[in-house]
């Protein structure tokens, strides 16, 4: 059964014709902002379907065991899916951007070359070698503590969810939650209903925040609400290796 039943390249295409713009403006708003639609439902259902083959994934980590909340995820192995390995190649050049403007901001480095294929062999070389594309399935009561994706020195500060499922229709309950602490401010939090097909396009780590003396980094996790009735799937692109 393939991956997706809707072609490589024309999932390449749905990632370019983003108005990227307006969405790179929401980010800088609220640390996340949602593509339009990039795959239909019968792609969803085949790739919700992978996590039953156990062929596709290096390891299965069940989240009330390590208390990161309650559920399981699983980590794809390499080589990755031919969908997954599209969708995370288009992105990158579109994130980068985005990514290098926020570090001259903060008055970081940007140590992220111009193409994927470069960064992961950095990634590679500091020994960070371990696909960290992630499939997770949530059912009644399950929920994902709020976190961050870090694995290692080298850290990619964008990455991106892709709903699998309907939400009201096979689950309730499960938003993608935000939570950013504000600069000398109480924390703020930010709810999303991701939608089937759509990505969520979020920040890692922490992203620049405008303060009175100019940028500061406002440091943020994300996690999901309980889900309250049916599962929930959803596809975590992540731009540095493990």
């Amino acid at each position: 059964m393939p991956a997706t039943t809707t072609r490589p390249a024309a999932l390449a295409d749905r990632v370019a014709a983003t108005d990227w713009a307006a969405l790179t403006g929401e980010l800088d708003a609220l640390g996340c902002a949602l593509t339009p639609q990039l795959l239909t439902p019968a792609d969803c259902r085949a790739l919700s379907g992978l996590y039953d083959e156990p062929g596709h994934f290096r390891s299965t980590v069940d989240m009330a065991r390590h208390r990161f909340g309650s559920g399981r995820y699983r980590y794809f192995a390499d080589p990755l899916p031919e969908p997954v390995q599209v969708l995370r190649e288009a992105f990158y050049p579109y994130l980068l951007r985005i990514a290098r403007d926020w570090a001259a901001r903060l008055g970081r480095p940007a140590p992220w070359p111009d193409t994927l294929a470069d960064w992961l062999a950095l990634c590679h070389e500091a020994g960070q070698s371990k696909s960290a594309q992630i499939l997770l399935r949530y059912g009644p009561g399950d929920w994902n503590a709020l976190h961050r994706d870090l694995f290692g020195e080298l850290v990619f500060p964008l990455q991106v969810v892709i709903g699998l499922d309907e939400q009201g229709t096979d689950y309730t309950g499960g938003e993608f939650l935000l939570v950013e602490q504000r600069p000398r401010a109480q924390s703020r939090g930010t709810s999303t209903v991701l939608p089937q097909g759509r990505g969520l396009v979020f920040t890692t780590r922490d992203r620049p925040v405008r303060s009175a003396r100019g940028w500061s980094a406002g440091p943020v996790r994300h996690g999901v609400s309980a889900v309250r009735s049916g599962r929930r799937h959803s596809l975590g692109l992540v731009f540095h290796d493990a």
